[in-house]
């Protein structure tokens, strides 16, 4: 038995268990129906149930906005091209999602699958800061492939940019703008003259 406040109120039979519930105005809840003996807890059923409603939607949209993108290279592929496609799979990690990088044999270029197997290591190497792999290099048919996750930091530094930064007031110590400089402020001190040319034809 263990009480709302996590302690363990040893083994108890079922009318005191639920006495003790009762008298707290919560729920006697089985939680380890199969340990020996069963395992109850005095709780909150219906707040219980909210939360865990809660957290299974919360792993659906994780599960959601998570995606596996395909990046695909030849084994003799130009570094121009290569670079051209990392640029692709380190914004593919930066948004979150999963990325499998691909090496493509085709006709005699199954000879060469320590050039494939090269390139990949070059591939994690240049994407070491955005991601850590899977699993191994392995082949699949006419193709080698490995699967690399997005690191923890490049997730939060993309909910980070995600959001808006507030606007500082004008002239306000945070605004980095300068407040504008009025006409009359720029304008020269107009220059007094004599006093007979001020004081003509009143």
């Amino acid at each position: 038995m263990i009480s709302a406040k996590n302690e363990q109120l040893g083994v108890l039979l079922v009318p005191e268990a639920l006495r003790l519930a009762e008298a707290e105005g919560l729920d006697l809840v089985e939680v380890a129906p199969t340990a020996v003996p069963p395992v109850c807890r005095i709780m909150d059923y219906g707040k219980y149930k909210y939360e865990q409603t809660k957290k299974q939607h919360a792993a659906k949209l994780h599960q959601r906005g998570t995606q596996l993108k395909e990046v695909k290279f030849r084994p003799f592929t130009s570094q121009h091209d290569v670079d051209y496609k990392l640029r692709h799979a380190i914004d593919f990690l930066t948004a979150g999602h999963k990325v499998k990088l691909t090496v493509m044999f085709r006709g005699r270029e199954l000879a060469h699958q320590e050039a494939g197997h090269a390139l990949l290591e070059r591939l994690k190497t240049a994407l070491a800061d955005a991601c850590t792999p899977d699993h191994p290099a392995r082949t699949e048919g006419r193709n080698m492939m490995i699967i690399v996750s997005p690191k923890a930091q490049i997730a939060v530094k993309r909910k980070t940019a995600a959001k808006p930064q507030k606007a500082a007031a004008p002239g306000s110590a945070k605004s980095s703008i300068p407040p504008a400089v009025t006409t009359e402020a720029a304008a020269p001190a107009p220059t007094a003259g004599p006093a007979s040319e001020t004081t003509k034809d009143t």
